[in-house]
């Protein structure tokens, strides 16, 4: 199995610049040094022990060119196959050893996907506000560092949180530092109220030319989506994100049938064969799968792939939550696949790019990966031992009546 370098070492790094980020490096008997993101928010211990005491061992004395290959020895070789710590670990070494390949042959990794088919990435970014004004003063400032692209994200009346956005505080963020989750109160009804209203007025705000994007956050029975999307229709979205838990995932038929609003979903499925049916009966129209918790490049890829034959595209899952690592992966994937759409890119804390020194760039709304060999990050891990893991977890939602929300 082994060519003329082989893998002598794969070490889990831990590190709290802000966010809690999991990050595999593998080095070879060539010095070579590949890094890949494993970042699960709100499990990242779980993928960090995953990596260090059951895949680690097996990668040592592998071939690491031989990336196809161990993808399939990892994946195959467990019988517990799929789950989002099984792919975010598996993602983090293929992402690594794509590094690796693209650092022994001086290439972008782009270039060894095919080479690039746009010049740049579309990207959007998010924008909240506790009210319409709040929200359309967020709007303005994302567009004036160039944003073409802007999730709109707004508070409900009756409610004192929603999901990331929090009354007198800026910005989206819905981890929260602690040994537990916050537990939220959600108003279904009083959001299906109010979120057309707030949309209509960010489209009569920004007029034809922006794209706009909203979250449902999961939070909506097929009926209730089917409901929102037809509401929604004169807002002109580019896309309205996760109307319903998709684990049941007949029901975006009958959200297809009564609305033509563009759908978004997968951010939280972790392999090709959760997005088949969505694909296949063109239930969507994008795929949000991320690269780090599907698998890595090469799965990220077969997904782009059955998606391209339906005409869905890609906007993948990219928050603040997945490290510069996984966002450098997810836009060589982007530059180099005809039906990638878009990227999400939240932005980072400025002692995240000190920890995650980069190559990619960001302009005018647009991303591009750079032509640093490899994936073109590298780990500063003396400054990412100084910040240790701290717990931190998204929110749970109850209705208010005290129980727990479908989602």
């Amino acid at each position: 199995m082994t060519g003329t370098d082989s893998i002598v070492a794969a070490d889990v790094i831990v590190t709290s610049p802000g966010r809690n980020f999991v990050t595999l490096k593998i080095t070879t008997a060539e010095g070579l040094v590949g890094w890949g993101d494993a970042t699960l928010n709100g499990r990242e211990l779980a993928v960090a022990s995953y990596l260090r005491d059951h895949v680690a061992p097996l990668l040592i004395g592998r071939d690491p060119a031989r990336i196809e290959d161990t993808w399939q020895y990892l994946y195959r070789g467990v019988y517990w196959r799929r789950g989002p710590v099984t792919m975010t670990s598996i993602g983090a070494v293929d992402i690594a050893l794509w590094d690796i390949k693209g650092k022994a042959t001086g290439q972008p990794v782009y270039q060894l996907l095919g080479g690039a088919v746009r010049d740049r990435i579309l990207t959007y970014t998010h924008a909240s506000g506790w009210d319409v004004p709040e929200l359309l003063d967020a709007i303005d400032a994302k567009r004036e560092q160039g944003f073409l692209a802007i999730r709109a994200q707004s508070g409900v009346p009756g409610l004192d949180t929603v999901y990331g956005v929090t009354r007198g505080a800026p910005g989206y963020e819905p981890a929260e530092r602690g040994n537990l989750p916050v537990e939220e109160i959600w108003d279904t009804e009083a959001y299906l109220r109010h979120a057309p209203k707030v949309l209509a007025a960010a489209r009569a705000h920004v007029g034809p030319g922006l794209k706009l994007l909203h979250d449902a956050h999961h939070r909506l029975t097929p009926n209730q989506a089917a409901q929102l999307g037809k509401a929604l229709e004169e807002a002109d979205l580019f896309w309205l994100e996760d109307v319903t838990p998709a684990e049941n995932q007949q029901v975006l038929r009958h959200v297809r049938q009564h609305t033509t609003v563009p759908l978004a979903i997968g951010e939280v499925f972790n392999t090709v064969w959760e997005c088949q049916s969505l694909i296949t009966e063109q239930l969507i129209d994008f795929v949000r799968t991320c690269v780090t918790h599907a698998g890595g490049i090469s799965h990220l890829r077969r997904i782009a792939a059955l998606a391209e034959v339906w005409q869905i595209r890609l906007g993948p899952h990219g928050p603040s939550d997945v490290s510069p690592v996984a966002l450098g992966a997810s836009l060589h994937v982007g530059l180099s696949t005809p039906n990638f759409a878009i990227q999400e890119y939240m932005g980072y804390e400025p002692l995240v790019h000190e920890v995650f020194r980069h190559g990619w760039s960001y302009e005018n709304g647009h991303l591009h990966p750079g032509d640093l060999p490899g994936i073109g990050v590298e780990v500063d891990e003396e400054l990412a031992a100084r910040f240790p893991y701290e717990p931190a977890y998204l929110p749970v939602a109850r209705r208010r009546d005290g129980s727990m929300t479908d989602w």
